[in-house]
C-alpha cells in the first residue's frame, strides 16, 4: 500500500486526464447497467402480447438502446485513450526522473551495477506503469462499480437469488490472496533476470572486438542463451500459476451460474418469479461475474507491475551520498589554488587508499602525480572533483572547503582529460564543444589548434563534421586524447586534470600531446597523472605516491638528485 500511495503521488500531475477517464469509465458502467433493464422491459412487453401501444413502446426502447450503445462507444474511447495518454506521459516522466537521478548519483553507486540492468529499469520496468495506470486502476474502478451496481439490481429483483449468487465469492477472494503470494516472487525474479540479460548484452556488444579477437563467440552465445532462458524460466513459473488460477476462478464463477439457474427455476415454480425478472437476472448475472474474472486478470497484471515498480522505486529512493549541504555557496572567480589538508580516503572500511595526504598547488602551476599503479593517484583527482568524500581531512579550492561550495559550481571550474577518453557518437565539432555548447566553430577550431589536433581534423573527409562513431571508434587513441584536451581547453576551466593522457600512444603522438599541454601551462592549474615521466618533467612540482602516501616531492631535477623512487623510475625509462 505504501508503494501504491507513492506511485499515486507521481500520477497526481495528470489528475485532469484521469478525472475525465474515470468519469467516462463510470458513465460506461452506468450504460452497461441500464441496457439489461431496457431489454428486460422489452421482454416483459413481448411476454404479455404485443399490441399497437406495446409496439410503440418497443420502438421507443429500441431508440433508447441505440443511443445507449452509441454513448458506450464514445465513453469507451474516452476511457481508454485518456487513461493511456496519462499513463504513457507518466512513464515518460518516470524514465526522465530515473535517468536524472542516476546522473546525479555518486560514482561509487555504479561500482556494483551493470549498465544494462540500469537501462532495463529505465526502459522495461517503467513500462509496467502503463499497465498500472492505463489498465489496472481504470478497469478496477469499472469492475468494482459494475459489481456493486449489478448486486443492487439483483437484490431489487430477488434478494434470495442474489444472495445465492454471492455464494462462490469467498472462494474466489481466497484464491486471489493465495495467487498473489505465490506469483509475485516469480515476477520479481523475472524482472531481475531481464535486467541481467540486458546487462550481459550491453557488456558483450561493447566488447565485441575482444570476443572476436579471442574466438569466444560460441562461449558468449551460450552465456547469453543461459541468461535468456533464466528469464524465460522465471516468467513461465509465474504464468504456470496464472494458468491454474484463471480457470479456477472461471470454474467457481460457473458454479454460481449453475446455482442461479437451478434456484431461479425453483423460485419461478414455487414463488411465481416473472419471466422478465428471470431474463433480467440472467442478463445481469453475466455482468456480475465478468468483473470478478476481470479482477482476477488484473491481479496478475498488478503483481507484474509491482515487481517492476519495486525496481524503479529502489533507484528513486537510493540516497545521493554526495549532495550540497545547506548554505553551500557558488565558487566564483576561481584562480585554481588546490590544497589537500591531511586527507585520507578509503572505498571500504579498513582498506585505506590515501593516508594523511597534504600538499598545495598554486594557481596556474602544474602538479604531477607519479607512482605505481593502484596507489591512489586517480582517486586523488576524483576527490578534487568531489566524486567521493574524503574519510578525513579537507580539500580546498582557493581556500574554500569543497563541502561548503556547490557541486555544480565546483565541477564547472574543472575539466578532466582521462586515460580512457569517452567521445559521444556525434561529430568532432560536437564533441569538442560538448562542455561549452555556446561556442561557435571559430572557438572550437582555436581550441583544436592549441590541442594540436586541428591539422588532423582538416585531413578527415568531413573535417569538423566527421562522425567519430560510438566511443570515438573511428579515431586513433592519440586523436581521441587531443580531442579531449581541446574539449577541456574550450571550456576555459581554471583547473585541468590530465589522467594518463599519454599512456597508450606512440612517441610521435606523445610529442603532439606534450605540445598541446605546453600550450596551456601557466594559464591553468594542471593536475597531471603520468607513468611516462617525459610528459611531466617540466612540472612545477612532482609528488611521488606510494601506498597512499606522498613519499617524495619536488621538481624533476630535485627528485633525480634525491636518488629515491623517482630517480629509479627515471633511470628505468631512460634505459628502455
Amino acid at each position: 500500500m505504501k508503494m501504491l500511495w507513492k506511485l499515486s503521488r507521481e500520477a497526481i500531475r495528470y489528475k485532469t486526464l484521469y478525472f475525465f477517464a474515470i468519469f467516462s469509465t463510470l458513465m460506461l458502467t452506468v450504460i452497461n447497467l441500464a441496457a439489461p433493464k431496457v431489454l428486460s422491459a422489452m421482454t416483459g412487453i413481448v411476454s404479455t402480447g404485443v399490441d399497437e401501444a406495446g409496439m410503440k413502446r418497443i420502438i421507443g426502447f429500441t431508440v433508447i438502446l441505440i443511443v445507449l450503445y452509441l454513448f458506450r462507444v464514445l465513453f469507451r474511447f474516452l476511457s481508454n485513450y485518456l487513461a493511456h495518454k496519462a499513463a504513457w506521459h507518466l512513464v515518460g516522466d518516470l524514465r526522465t526522473r530515473i535517468y536524472d537521478k542516476l546522473e546525479r548519483m555518486h560514482i561509487g553507486y555504479f561500482h556494483d551495477k551493470q549498465t544494462g540492468d540500469l537501462m532495463s529499469r529505465i526502459v522495461n520496468d517503467t513500462r509496467d506503469f502503463e499497465l498500472l495506470y492505463a489498465h489496472l486502476i481504470p478497469e478496477s474502478i469499472t469492475n468494482i462499480v459494475t459489481f456493486i451496481g449489478v448486486l443492487i439490481m439483483l437484490l431489487t429483483i430477488n434478494p434470495k437469488l442474489a444472495l445465492i449468487t454471492c455464494a462462490p465469492l469467498p472462494l474466489i477472494f481466497l484464491s486471489g490472496i493465495v495467487f498473489s503470494k505465490k506469483v509475485r516472487p516469480f515476477f520479481k525474479i523475472s524482472q531481475a533476470k531481464m535486467g541481467e540479460l540486458n546487462g550481459k548484452l550491453q557488456d558483450n556488444l561493447s566488447g565485441i572486438h575482444e570476443i572476436q579477437s579471442f574466438g569466444r563467440e560460441e562461449y558468449e552465445t551460450e552465456q547469453v542463451n543461459i541468461s535468456n532462458f533464466e528469464h524465460i524460466k522465471a516468467m513461465l513459473k509465474a504464468l504456470k500459476i496464472s494458468a491454474i488460477f484463471h480457470p479456477s476462478v472461471e470454474f467457481i464463477s460457473s458454479l454460481g451460474t449453475i446455482l442461479v439457474v437451478g434456484f431461479g427455476g425453483y423460485f419461478a415454480w414455487k414463488d411465481g418469479l416473472k419471466v422478465e425478472d428471470v431474463v433480467a437476472f440472467l442478463l445481469y448475472l453475466s455482468l456480475f461475474y465478468t468483473p470478478i474474472t476481470g479482477l482476477a486478470n488484473l491481479l496478475e497484471n498488478l503483481q507484474q507491475s509491482m515487481a517492476g515498480a519495486e525496481r524503479v522505486v529502489a533507484v528513486l529512493d537510493a540516497p545521493c551520498e554526495i549532495i550540497d549541504k545547506e548554505g553551500a555557496k557558488d565558487l566564483k572567480d576561481v584562480k585554481g589554488e588546490i590544497e589537500f589538508d591531511h586527507v585520507s580516503f578509503a572505498y571500504e572500511e579498513k582498506m585505506p587508499v590515501l593516508d594523511n595526504v597534504s600538499f598545495k598547488c598554486a594557481p596556474g602551476k602544474m602538479l604531477a602525480l607519479v607512482g605505481p599503479t593502484g596507489v591512489g593517484k586517480t582517486t586523488l583527482t576524483q576527490l578534487i572533483s568531489r566524486f567521493y568524500e574524503p574519510t578525513s581531512g579537507r580539500i580546498l579550492v582557493d581556500g574554500n572547503p569543497l563541502d561548503e561550495v556547490t557541486i555544480e559550481s565546483l565541477r564547472q571550474n574543472i575539466s578532466p582529460v582521462l586515460q580512457d577518453t569517452f567521445l559521444f557518437n556525434g561529430t568532432i565539432a560536437e564533441n569538442i564543444g560538448y562542455a561549452y555548447p555556446e561556442a561557435d566553430l571559430d572557438a572550437i577550431k582555436e581550441a583544436a589548434q592549441i590541442a594540436n589536433i586541428h591539422e588532423d581534423i582538416l585531413a578527415m573527409p568531413d573535417g569538423y563534421d566527421t562522425l567519430v562513431g560510438e566511443r570515438g571508434l573511428r579515431l586513433s587513441g592519440g586523436q581521441k586524447q587531443r580531442v579531449a584536451i581541446a574539449r577541456a581547453i574550450l571550456r576555459k576551466s581554471p583547473i585541468i586534470i590530465l589522467d594518463e593522457a599519454t599512456a597508450s600512444v606512440d612517441v610521435e603522438t606523445e610529442r603532439q600531446i606534450q605540445e598541446a599541454i605546453s600550450g596551456i601551462v601557466g594559464s591553468r592549474t594542471i593536475i597531471a597523472i603520468a607513468h611516462r615521466l617525459s610528459t611531466i618533467r617540466n612540472a612545477d612540482q612532482i609528488l611521488v605516491i606510494e601506498n597512499g602516501r606522498i613519499t617524495e616531492k619536488g621538481t624533476h631535477e630535485e627528485l633525480v638528485a634525491l636518488n629515491g623512487s623517482y630517480a629509479r623510475m627515471n633511470r628505468i625509462q631512460s634505459n628502455s
